[in-house]
């Protein structure tokens, strides 16, 4: 899994896997698409206004937290 943001757009890509040829996107709202294959599998997901989905604000950037054991890391973006 890949996590890249681009804040010139604000925003931001979650990569599950590597795309396929017959990959299609699917728009679920205004700052939601979803990247597809016919099986069903997804591929990545793509979040736009991104800072505001994923609460980017200021000097907080990016808390990721492994539910299993409590760890928390912060990244800055």
């Amino acid at each position: 899994m890949k996590l890249s943001y681009d804040p010139r757009y604000n925003i931001a890509y979650i990569r599950l896997r590597e795309k396929g040829n017959e990959v299609q996107t699917l728009q679920i709202s205004d700052e939601l698409n979803i990247d597809i294959s016919p099986d069903g599998k997804i591929y990545g997901i793509e979040l736009l206004n991104a800072n505001e989905q994923l609460e980017i604000i200021g000097d907080n950037g990016l808390i990721i937290t492994n539910e299993s054991n409590g760890k928390s890391v912060r990244l800055p973006v």
